[in-house]
């Protein structure tokens, strides 16, 4: 009872004063430099396995504690009984200050104290969560037949590209991360209305998604569907 209640007042008090840049888009390159201090300890990968601690493939707003083959402390089992997910503002309490925001963590790391550094890292191990397949993006999602006419500029989607190929790969590999070259319009239009409308469960993306704006989209979609896989 009292480890309950003791895990459910940092909860409290880490919700209330979190960090505002946990919301805000990270850069991912800068995510993979921070990421390597966790090397050591955090494998990240589709066919990651535990080292000291456990991998973190899709761990971005997973339920804690879901790693079956890896021995949690005591005080993360409880806090995942709990209900604690590894949400964005989750994450940036923990990566702060590990011990502060769980106390008895087996995690020994001291925390990233520069916001900046924690938001990146974030947006990083958001690439490797929640992958999903590029068949039929955003599957029973519908669209305005108005969105799908807009005549996307492919030299002004060409131009704002250098924002998706920080993830995705131009030479149409998928690695953890889908493919988009040579993407339908219709598709890629449907599935990034349907990030920004939150059906699609990808917070880098519905982030991403929620700052372009409709011609913007359709530039973007009409940029890939021109590119040969």
């Amino acid at each position: 009872m009292i480890d309950k209640l003791l895990i459910s007042l940092v909860f409290s008090i880490a919700i209330c004063g979190f960090d505002v840049g946990a919301t805000e888009v990270g850069d991912v390159s800068r995510g993979l430099k921070v990421f390597k201090k966790c090397t050591s300890c955090h494998a990240i990968s589709p066919d990651a396995r535990k080292r000291v601690g456990p991998a973190l493939i899709n761990i971005v707003n997973a339920p804690a504690g879901q790693v079956g083959e890896y021995k949690y402390s005591k005080a993360l089992r409880a806090a995942a009984a709990n209900g604690l997910h590894w949400t964005p503002e989750a994450l940036d309490l923990f990566l702060k200050k590990p011990k502060a925001f769980l106390p008895k963590t087996k995690m020994s790391f001291r925390g990233l104290k520069k916001p900046a550094d924690r938001t990146d890292v974030i947006a990083y191990l958001a690439t490797f969560s929640t992958v999903e397949t590029a068949a039929k993006p955003g599957a029973g999602f519908e669209i305005s037949a108005d969105i799908l006419s807009i005549a996307g500029d492919i030299e002004y989607g060409e131009y704002l590209s250098s924002e998706c190929t920080t993830c995705h790969q131009m030479n149409g590999a998928s690695d953890a991360i889908p493919n988009i070259t040579g993407w339908p319009a219709d598709d890629f239009v449907t599935a990034m209305h349907a990030y920004r409308e939150k059906y699609r469960s990808h917070p880098v993306m519905q982030m991403i998604s929620g700052r372009l704006s409709n011609d913007e989209i359709a530039a973007l979609a009409a940029y890939y569907s021109s590119l040969k896989k």
